[in-house]
């Protein structure tokens, strides 16, 4: 593989089918967009590592989102890993990139820098959230965390909330190339087998964690022999092949698959994109009073927010926030 064709496929999604199994899946690359993400933030590497698992779980997840449509993972825990948030940007049009953030809250305290990233997550929930925009009710479905990683948190998430068996197999880590930096590289398989009809009867308590549904309780014998021997030959992938560069997407589900019928469709890039504004500032805060407002002053009198996603800085006025604003020459 050369670095053209290295450079083609990173913070790229490729969608495609096992005609032969029913099952559709996705690769996903996230290099250049992955970097982007974690740079705007000094997080310790175990939270840098469940970032990075957050956002790999989001490309593939969100490379389905419509035009102008939002995706937003949560965890939310008790552990010292208080909240990992990830929003991704359906693109604006045809042929455009989608766009996608992340941030994470922790407490340091709690923290132990030398432990699996996931232990570091204690008792919560695994959230999606979809906004399909204006006039349209937004959807969100949680599931509590469970198994020992954020992607089988998600496994369990769509197996509970959407009764669609899915699996994934991740590799991330900090890469290394001869004369560059170290920088977090990331890739990932996604497969979804779609049953006709659920078999499922609710009431009766799944076989997942806790009484939560697993794929093995939503899909039939038939369905359930092709989704085992799908999941058999993703067992056999390792790292390298998941994370590149030195195998294409494209390569990697004809070693793979090559005998469930692979087909493949329109790759989906994707970019570092942030939506913060300093008019998005003023509207949140366009429900507050001045004497609020007031409360909100530094002792420089101005008002200041910082982005958790990007670490934009901004500055007002207090008089020009709130709905008691002072209305401007430029104001409609």
């Amino acid at each position: 593989m050369t670095l053209g064709s290295q450079i083609a496929w990173d913070d790229t999604v490729l969608p495609f089918t096992l005609d032969a199994s029913d099952i559709r899946g996705r690769v996903a690359r996230l290099d250049g967009v992955l970097d982007a993400v974690l740079k705007q933030h000094d997080y310790p590497p175990v939270i840098e590592a469940l970032v990075a698992e957050m956002a790999l779980l989001t490309a593939l997840i969100g490379q389905t989102m419509k035009l102008e449509w939002k995706l937003s993972l949560q965890v939310r825990s008790s552990g010292a890993a208080r909240l990992i948030a990830t929003d991704y940007y359906g693109p604006t049009e045809d042929g455009e990139p989608a766009r996608m953030r992340a941030y994470a809250g922790y407490d340091a305290d709690l923290l132990d820098a030398h432990a699996d990233p996931f232990s570091q997550v204690g008792d919560g929930y695994f959230a999606i959230l979809i906004d399909q925009g204006s006039g349209m009710a937004p959807y969100q479905g949680i599931t509590p965390l469970t198994g020992t990683s954020l992607s089988a948190c998600a496994e369990t998430y769509f197996a509970q909330s959407e009764q669609i068996p899915t699996r994934f197999s991740l590799s991330f880590g900090l890469n290394q190339n001869a004369g560059q930096g170290a920088r977090w590289r990331a890739g990932g398989v996604m497969l979804q087998h779609m049953p006709k009809a659920s078999p499922f009867a609710s009431g009766e308590g799944g076989s997942g964690e806790g009484g939560l549904l697993a794929a093995e309780d939503i899909l039939t014998d038939d369905e359930g022999e092709n989704w085992r021997r799908a999941n058999v030959l993703l067992d056999t992938v390792d790292d390298l092949e998941l994370i590149g560069p030195s195998v294409a997407p494209t390569d990697l589900l004809v070693r793979l698959f090559h005998e469930e019928a692979p087909r493949v469709y329109d790759a989906q890039p994707i970019t570092f994109g942030c939506t913060c504004s300093a008019d998005r500032v003023r509207q949140s805060l366009s429900i507050y009073s001045a004497k609020d407002i007031g409360t909100m002053t530094t002792d420089d009198g101005i008002v200041t927010a910082d982005c958790q996603f990007c670490g934009a800085h901004y500055e007002f006025q207090p008089d020009t926030l709130g709905f008691e604003a002072e209305k401007t020459d430029g104001d409609a």
